[in-house]
C-alpha cells in the first residue's frame, strides 16, 4: 500500500527548509562552516560530493548528522504500512504528488476520509467497492491541493459532515477547536493544532485499529517536515510536542510521500533525531 510512493523531500531540500526555516543563507553557511563555497553550492543542489562538508552543514542547521547522511545516501525509507481499516491515495498535483487517506472500524464499515488529493475518485470508488459508508470529512488544511476535490468526494460519499480547524476554517465546513473529539464507529478521534507549515494544520490521531494513526497533513513528512510557511519554529516545536510524543507505534500519515512511524521518525528524521540520542 505504501511501497510504491517515493520519498517526498531529499537531503537538498532538508537543507534548504533548514535554511529558509533559520534565515541562514548559503555564505552564512559557508562562512559557519569553512565548507568551501563550491563543495557547499554542489551539497544545496543535491551532489552528495563530501561528506564531511556535510556532516558540517548539518551540525550548523541543527540536523541530525547522521540521518542528513542517510538521507543523502539514499539508504533509509520507511517500512511498507499495511492494516486494516487504513488505505492511503496519492494523486497527481503540478510536479508532485498528494495523499488523502480513508480510514474506517471493520466492523461497523462507518468510515471517513481525510483531505481529497487532487482526483477523490480512488477514494469513493474503493469505499464503494468495500462497503464503506463515508459519512464524514477531515480537512488537515486548507491548501489547495488538500481540498482540490471537496465538492465531488462529497457528492460521490454523501458524507454529511466535513471539518476544519477554526484557525482556519473553510466556507461550508463545521469548524472545531483544538482537544476536538469525533468517532469513526467505535475508533476516537483526536485533535491537535499542529500549525507552522499553515496557520491551522490539524494532526488527527485516531485510536481503535491494529495500531495508533496520526493524519499529519504537511506537519511531518517520512524523514522530514512541511516548509514552516508560516513559522518553521512553530511547525517544528509542534511536530515535536505534540507529534513526536504520541506511541512509537502510531503509524503516519503525512501529506506527501509514504507513510512512516513516530519510532522511525524519531530515528530517521534529520530534524528531530538528535533530540531521541
Amino acid at each position: 500500500m505504501n511501497s510504491h510512493i517515493p520519498i517526498e523531500d531529499l537531503f537538498e531540500d532538508i537543507i534548504a527548509k533548514s535554511m529558509r526555516g533559520r534565515h541562514i543563507s548559503e555564505a552564512d553557511l559557508a562562512r559557519t562552516t569553512g565548507v568551501a563555497p563550491d563543495v557547499l553550492s554542489r551539497l544545496c543542489r543535491g551532489e552528495f560530493c563530501d561528506e564531511p562538508a556535510l556532516l558540517k552543514v548539518a551540525r550548523a542547521l541543527s540536523l541530525d548528522p547522521e540521518a542528513l547522511t542517510m538521507s543523502a545516501s539514499c539508504v533509509w525509507r520507511p517500512r511498507p504500512v499495511n492494516i486494516e481499516g487504513l488505505a492511503i491515495f496519492n494523486t497527481p498535483y503540478r510536479d508532485m504528488r498528494v495523499n488523502s487517506f480513508l480510514i474506517w472500524d471493520p466492523v461497523s464499515k462507518e468510515g471517513a476520509a481525510f483531505d481529497t488529493g487532487t482526483d477523490s475518485s480512488p477514494l469513493s470508488d474503493f469505499a464503494k467497492a468495500n462497503n464503506v459508508q463515508v459519512n464524514s470529512i477531515f480537512i488537515t488544511h486548507t491548501h489547495n491541493d488538500h481540498i482540490a476535490d471537496l465538492n465531488r468526494l462529497i457528492d460521490a460519499t454523501g458524507a454529511s459532515k466535513v471539518y476544519s480547524n477554526v484557525e482556519e476554517p473553510w466556507p461550508g465546513t463545521e469548524t472545531f477547536a483544538e482537544g476536538a473529539t469525533f468517532n469513526i464507529g467505535s475508533l476516537s478521534v483526536s485533535t491537535y493544532t499542529t500549525s507552522g507549515h499553515s496557520v491551522g494544520g490539524t494532526t488527527y490521531f485516531i485510536e481503535g485499529l491494529e495500531h495508533p494513526i496520526a493524519v499529519v497533513g504537511d506537519a511531518m513528512f517520512a524523514g522530514s517536515m512541511g516548509g514552516g510557511m508560516v513559522s518553521f519554529a512553530d511547525a517544528w516545536k509542534n511536530n515535536r510536542e505534540k507529534i513526536l510524543v504520541l506511541p512509537d507505534d502510531t503509524i503516519i500519515c503525512p501529506g506527501h510521500g509514504p507513510m512512516s512511524t513516530i519510532g522511525e521518525e524519531k530515528r530517521n528524521n534529520p530534524f528531530f533525531a538528535s533530540e531521541f540520542k
